[in-house]
C-alpha cells in the first residue's frame, strides 16, 4: 500500500479519538473557568461576611472585655453579607430559590468567636401538630472550647490566655488570666504556661473540626432529599489556616459538590474579622536644625507637629525623613 493510503487508514482511526480529546479538553478549559470563578466568588464573600462581622449596632459592644481579641460578632448580617456577595457573583442575586439551591452545596458555614463558636448548618426539628421531622439551615447555639482533664476539671478556654475554670476539688469557679489563675489553684493545666497553651489550641481546633464534621453529615441527609448526589466532607484545613483561626476572630465557609463538568468544585475559606487600624504618620521639623521628619502617633513629641500623612510614601514625596520613636 502506498504512503498515502497509510495516512488515510490513519486519520480514519484516530479521527474519533481527537474529536473526543477536543471535547475533553473544551471540558476541562470550561470547568477551569467556573473553578476560578467559584473561587473569587467564595474569598470575596467570605470577606465581607467577615467584615460584617464587627458591624456593631452600639459602641458598648466594641472591643472591650479586658481583651484585644474580644470582640461581639454579628452573625446575621455577617450571614446576609455572604449570601449576598456570592449571589451577585454568581448572577442569582434576585433570584431566591437559585439562592435556597445554592445552600444545599454549603454544607457549614462557622464564625468562630472569642469563647466560642456558631455554626450555621442544617437542623431536624419537629413540626408542631404532624410530628413530621424538617431540615432547614438555622444558626446552632454558641459551643465553647472546653478541656476537662482526668480530675474533672474543667477550662473554657479563648482566643488569648483568659479562661474560666471549675475546680473539681473545691467546687468553686475561677476567670482570669492563665499566669493569675496558676497561684490561685492546683489544676495542673493552668501551672505550666507552654502545656496550657498547646492544649489551648489543640482544644479549639478538635472542638471545630468535630462539630464541622457532625454538621456536614447531617448535611448529607438533606442534600439526598433534596436530590444532590455527593458525599459531603469535612477537607483537611491547612495549617496556615488554623493559625489564622486561632488568632482573632473569623468566618469558615465550605463549598462542596458543585459539578464543573465531569468533576466536582470543591473549597473553603478564611476570613479574619478584625479590623487592624494602624497609627498615623506624623510631620514634624526639628527647630534646631530645620529639616523635617516623619514618625509614628503616639511617640514622644520631639519636632513641631506639621502635617499628618497615611503612609510613607506620601511623606517622602513631602522630604520628610523617616525616624523612630528611639
Amino acid at each position: 500500500m502506498k504512503i498515502t493510503d497509510w495516512a488515510m487508514i490513519f486519520v480514519l482511526i484516530a479521527s474519533p479519538y481527537l474529536w473526543v480529546l477536543h471535547l475533553h479538553t473544551g471540558d476541562l478549559r470550561e470547568a477551569h473557568r467556573l473553578q476560578l470563578r467559584y473561587t473569587s466568588a467564595l474569598r470575596t464573600a467570605v470577606q465581607d461576611a467577615a467584615h460584617a462581622l464587627n458591624l456593631n449596632e452600639l459602641q458598648y459592644y466594641e472591643t472591650g472585655y479586658g481583651s484585644a481579641k474580644f470582640m461581639r460578632t454579628d452573625k446575621e448580617e455577617a450571614l446576609s453579607a455572604f449570601i449576598e456577595t456570592l449571589s451577585i457573583h454568581l448572577g442569582i442575586e434576585n433570584d431566591p430559590i437559585a439562592q435556597r439551591a445554592m445552600l444545599a452545596y454549603i454544607p457549614v458555614i462557622a464564625v468562630i468567636e472569642y469563647d466560642g463558636f456558631s455554626i450555621y448548618a442544617v437542623h431536624e426539628s419537629k413540626e408542631a401538630g404532624t410530628g413530621e421531622s424538617d431540615l432547614s439551615h438555622r444558626w446552632r447555639p454558641k459551643k465553647p472550647y472546653v478541656y476537662t482533664d482526668q480530675s474533672g476539671n474543667s477550662i473554657a478556654f479563648t482566643l488569648d490566655n483568659r479562661v474560666t475554670a471549675y475546680e473539681s476539688r473545691s467546687g468553686g469557679w475561677l476567670r482570669g488570666r492563665q499566669s493569675e489563675l496558676s497561684l490561685a489553684t492546683a489544676i495542673p493545666l493552668l501551672q505550666d504556661a507552654e502545656a496550657f497553651e498547646q492544649v489551648r489550641r489543640a482544644t479549639i481546633v478538635r472542638t471545630i473540626e468535630e462539630n464541622i464534621a457532625g454538621y456536614m453529615n447531617r448535611h448529607n441527609e438533606y442534600a439526598a432529599r433534596i436530590g444532590v448526589n455527593y458525599l459531603f466532607t469535612l477537607p483537611a484545613l491547612s495549617q496556615e489556616d488554623w493559625t489564622n483561626t486561632l488568632n482573632d476572630i473569623g468566618v469558615i465557609v465550605f463549598v462542596q459538590g458543585i459539578p464543573v463538568g465531569d468533576r466536582y468544585y470543591n473549597n473553603y475559606a478564611f476570613g479574619g474579622g478584625r479590623l487592624v487600624q494602624s497609627k498615623l504618620l506624623v510631620g514634624g521639623i526639628d527647630e534646631t536644625t530645620g529639616l523635617h521628619y516623619v514618625f509614628r502617633e503616639g511617640c514622644p513629641p520631639r519636632y513641631r507637629i506639621e502635617q499628618v500623612f497615611t503612609n510613607r510614601r506620601d511623606a517622602a514625596a513631602k522630604g520628610y525623613f523617616e525616624n523612630t520613636c528611639r
